[in-house]
């Protein structure tokens, strides 16, 4: 959606796809660059824009897109219609500009889908109880697609993005990253949480928890690629472990350049300390990732966790607020870090990652600062200056270059 030209290529393959006798739903995003631009504009007027307003404002990206590509589907003679996402409706909470999906009504949509219409809805938003327009956040539009597809029932939902699938790592920061042809959807929403920009974490919740089948492909390629090569293509998430799936321990290398680090150093150890922390940060609606709480010591424990990069000023802010309640000796905060994950469902039948990957840092003298663990991922927090050093050195030491 970059152009007018790529929205006309748009329509030609959505127009290729309804040739083929599939009932077609489309949920485009804004056009290269214009969400950017109105929350630009909105902070030109208001420093901290007022949440309500912006939602209004950076909506209406979106809009622009559906009516284009009705507008070039209609130009070469298919019946195309564009709604808002309060004209479905899609229902969600009052968090604005982080609102979450609950309801979605497909009557209208399945009406035009008889009618032989391409119905093309806005990604990105909805609208609460109280008829206010909502957005999901950043990569909003994946999230909508994948929740009308779920409410669709539809047999796929096809993500064309400005990657031709889930690679192994960045191709970028590893030149021998490997495309996955398949990847369980817990593999993917690890990815996705952990740094991966593919596809936002929501999108894969709502795919996995609605059991709705989901490719990842290219937007790039020729709109007029032969339909079944380009049916076949990209990255399919899938249900189910493949055969062939449980002898790859690792799957994918995700990072994330967007982390910080913040210790409270010297706080009582009792019950409920973890609570008093975290509390005041939650309430500040900033997202805690890694914990640790260390070892008590003469009745005092350090206890240390990461935000979002963006958010590291204001926990700093908030914590610091409540220093005297807390009874902490200083608080301390690093937001030069970046955390490293390896992920793979041949975790749970094979030993050996965690000595694997912690040997390979230590080979490269890499430190590690925290880590976190699930049933099929490690995570570690390591300095950021040499975070592409250990994704290249962990990737070659699993041999994610090998199919």
């Amino acid at each position: 959606m970059g152009s007018t030209d790529r929205i006309k290529n748009v329509a030609r393959r959505v127009a290729k796809w309804h040739d083929a006798g599939h009932r077609i739903v489309v949920v485009p995003s804004a056009m290269s660059g214009e969400t950017n631009r109105l929350i630009g504009l909105a902070k030109e007027i208001q420093a901290q824009p007022d949440p309500r307003e912006l939602d209004m404002i950076a909506s209406t990206g979106e809009q622009v897109s559906v009516g284009l590509l009705s507008m070039a589907l209609q130009a070469i003679g298919k019946k195309a219609v564009a709604y808002a996402g309060w004209q479905v409706a899609i229902k969600t909470d009052s968090a604005y500009t982080k609102a979450r999906i609950q309801s979605i009504d497909n009557d209208k949509v399945n009406r035009d889908l008889d009618d032989g219409k391409i119905v093309i809805i806005t990604g990105f938003q909805g609208v609460d109880d109280e008829d206010n327009i909502t957005t999901l956040g950043r990569g909003g539009s994946d999230t909508s697609a994948v929740a009308i597809a779920a409410a669709m029932k539809a047999e796929e939902c096809l993500i064309f993005t400005d990657v031709d699938g889930v690679y192994t790592t960045d191709p970028r920061v590893v030149s021998e990253a490997r495309r996955l042809k398949a990847i369980t959807f817990e593999e993917m929403l690890e990815l996705a949480s952990l740094g991966s920009k593919v596809l936002q974490t929501r999108s894969v919740e709502f795919a996995g928890n609605y059991r709705v089948p989901t490719r990842v492909l290219s937007s790039l390629t020729d709109p007029m690629l032969d339909l079944e090569v380009e049916a076949n293509s990209g990255t399919l998430i899938s249900f189910e472990e493949d055969k062939n799936m449980e002898q790859a321990v690792i799957s994918g290398i995700a990072f994330n350049r967007d982390e910080a680090k913040i210790t409270v150093l010297g706080v009582p150890d009792r019950p409920g300390v973890a609570y008093h922390i975290l509390g005041p940060v939650a309430d500040a609606n900033i997202e805690v990732d890694m914990i640790i709480q260390n070892q008590s010591v003469d009745g005092k424990t350090d206890f240390t966790f990461t935000v979002p990069r963006n958010d590291f000023q204001r926990a700093l802010d908030v914590l610091n607020n409540s220093k005297d309640q807390l009874g902490a000796a200083s608080i301390a905060g690093d937001d030069k870090v970046s955390k490293i994950s390896v992920v793979g469902v041949g975790m749970r039948s094979h030993v050996g990652v965690a000595s694997k990957m912690f040997r390979t840092l230590s080979e490269e003298s890499i430190n590690i600062k925290m880590i976190s663990t699930s049933e099929i991922k490690i995570s570690v927090l390591i300095d950021e200056k040499y975070m592409e050093l250990a994704v290249r050195a962990l990737h070659k030491a699993f041999e994610l270059e090998k199919a």
